[in-house]
């Protein structure tokens, strides 16, 4: 098994390494997928001082926790700081953003939204 170097415990690092979970140019951010039926598990490594522009997802509803670190995050124009052991919710078609005040892990829910659900 590969060397730890991330805040989660040594046997997430058996799960697949996701490198299209967020894609911000110039940025490492260490991510693992969890599939799992009705959501995927998303344990993500987010480096200090990174910044996700506004945006929004039409297809997931993310339901997350801070485990290490602080994010700063605007869901629908109010901003909130998360620590270690505080949850976030970004539903569906929500515009959002982040910043990264300090290194941040988290474990992110993401639900898939279809056209059922509306």
């Amino acid at each position: 098994m590969p060397a730890n170097t991330s805040a989660f415990p040594a046997h997430i690092l058996r799960f697949p390494a996701d490198e299209e979970w967020v894609v911000n140019e110039g940025w490492d951010i260490q991510s693992r997928r969890l599939t799992a039926e009705g959501c995927d598990v998303v344990f993500a490594t987010y480096p200090e001082g990174m910044t996700l522009e506004p945006h929004k997802h039409d297809d997931m509803d993310i339901v997350g926790v801070v485990t290490k670190g602080v994010v700063r995050l605007t869901i629908d124009g109010q901003e909130r700081r998360y620590g270690a052991g505080e949850w976030f919710h970004v539903p569906p078609s929500i515009v959002h953003a982040a910043t990264y005040e300090a290194e941040c892990s988290q474990v992110e829910l993401v639900f898939p939204v279809d056209a059922a659900q509306g």
